[in-house]
């Protein structure tokens, strides 16, 4: 059965169990008001054991099941197939292929679940073709075999699955239903468990951000086992090469990233600032209410769109201003892929972040410290630079970060519009590349992952984590300690 079907039967019960729990708990007094708790308790209580212990057992079962039954299977293909770790990866993606073709010409009535076992390797890729899965070679017997038992050992998986979620379900169900009396304090269950629902969700936040660093610090440092640390922290040159001999220094990498971030910000901050003020202390509340939302349209376009405008409409136009034959006639610029193609779009992107944070400590300045200013003579202007913007100060500051390590983290303007040259030079004019724009190249292709031209983007990766987590501890520093406490 599959998780969507079951999914659905546990809502049938959950349903049914918030109906009849309600009508028990009724049922079971002469008076609804000498019930514990409202009657609604009693039916969420119901409906929660039912629901609740089955969806999570079936979410952790969808995501476990497979991961088993690869490493099962993993173990039973022979070392002939493979030499390295990738090549084990390439095959476990032929047999998984072959398994759900073999399960897709079963749903269109190709092949009869009997037919699976007498199936030949040499007619298995026209088979699977015939039903429009498309295999890159010939299916070896290995390779069937191991894809044969993938596919036993799946579908065993899922009737099992099927059994034990519908078993848990019921369970909680009849537990719950059966306990439902007048007396039962269904209001203080329900409150429970919604906050046990609570802390997992956060749980689940954070576990996942320490599943993401020690992924990441694995790697690394599997990474660091076959290149040396000094060449990468401090190497001025990035050439890999997956035939050996590569120089995989970090520095052009992090300079091209500062420089863009730099420029992107140079545009964003005083635009999306002098923006804030604007709309939090000149603009009505008609202009303010059209405005603000107009403004904010651009935090909602895709990065791949600001890219292609940096390489279709930015880049061309610089081009035609700075370089040979430009407007201005100085040569500066020999392409449209340039820092200032990527930092020029990268800034307009990060307007409406700068802007929307900044209006927001902006107005959570009391009025009463405006008020006292008009009130000593000030003008409004000079309110705005001598009152609120000291007092907004430690926010803007904070919100600037965060733009920053925003700008630092992007990678599809970056692709489309910087280039890909890893080079240290102070020309914004010239095609540069960033870290993340390189975690991009040396992940894309069946790269072997027991390369350090792979594991390199790891490391990559690492070292942006750890430049990025820097800025925003600065930025929550620097809110908490100078940020003005106010009645």
């Amino acid at each position: 059965m599959s998780p969507l079907i079951l999914l659905a039967i546990v809502l049938a019960l959950t349903v049914a169990g918030y109906v009849m729990g309600r009508q028990r708990a009724v049922g079971s007094v002469v008076d609804v008001r000498k019930l514990h708790s409202l009657p609604n308790f009693y039916g969420m209580n119901v409906a929660m054991l039912a629901f609740v212990p089955a969806v999570l057992l079936l979410a952790i079962w969808v995501i476990v099941q497979p991961l088993v039954v690869a490493g099962q299977v993993r173990g039973d293909i022979p070392d002939t197939l493979y030499e390295t770790r990738g090549e084990l990866s390439l095959v476990m993606s032929d047999v998984q292929r072959v398994a759900s073709g073999l399960d897709t010409a079963i749903a269109q009535g190709v092949l009869a679940p009997g037919d699976i076992e007498g199936l030949d390797a040499t007619t298995v890729r026209d088979t699977l073709g015939g039903v429009g899965v498309a295999l890159g070679s010939d299916v070896s017997e290995e390779v069937l075999a191991a894809a044969l038992d993938y596919r036993a050992a799946s579908n065993t998986g899922d009737w099992v699955r099927t059994v034990v979620v519908l078993v848990v379900a019921v369970a909680g169900f009849l537990y719950a239903y059966l306990g439902t009396s007048g007396t039962l304090r269904a209001r203080n269950r329900v409150e429970t468990g919604i906050l046990i629902l609570l802390i997992t969700a956060a749980l689940i936040a954070i576990l996942t951000t320490l599943g993401i660093v020690l992924s990441l610090l694995f790697n690394t440092i599997e990474f660091f086992g076959l290149y040396p640390a000094d060449e990468f922290f401090f190497g001025t040159t990035w050439s890999p090469s997956f035939g050996g001999g590569s120089q995989l220094g970090i520095l052009p990498l992090l300079w091209g990233t500062l420089y863009i971030s730099l420029i992107a910000l140079a545009v964003a901050v005083p635009i999306g600032l002098f923006a804030a003020i604007y709309l939090s202390e000149y603009a009505s509340s008609k202009v303010r209410s059209i405005a603000k939302p107009m403004l904010e349209v651009l935090a909602g376009i895709p990065t791949i769109v600001y890219g292609l405008f940096a390489l279709l409409t930015v880049g061309p136009l610089l081009v035609g201003i700075f370089g040979d034959g430009g407007i201005l006639g100085v040569g500066w610029m020999q392409g449209g892929t340039a820092v200032m193609t990527a930092g020029l779009v990268m800034g307009i992107m990060l307007i409406p972040f700068v802007s929307s944070l900044s209006d927001d400590i902006i107005n959570a300045v009391p009025q009463a410290m405006r008020d006292g200013s008009y009130g000593l003579g000030a003008t409004q202007s000079e309110t705005i630079r001598q009152v609120v913007m000291p007092a907004a100060l430690p926010g803007i500051v904070g919100a600037i970060l965060l733009a920053a390590s925003r700008a630092i983290g992007e990678t599809m303007i970056v692709v489309l519009g910087a280039g890909a040259a890893a080079r240290l030079s102070l020309n914004p004019f010239d095609a540069m590349t960033t870290v993340t724009a390189k975690i991009v190249s040396q992940l894309t292709g069946d790269a072997d992952f027991a390369s350090p031209e792979a594991l390199v983007a790891f490391s990559l990766g690492m070292t942006l984590f750890v430049v990025t987590l820097a800025l925003n501890v600065l930025a929550l520093y620097i809110v908490r300690k100078y940020r003005e406490q106010y009645e």
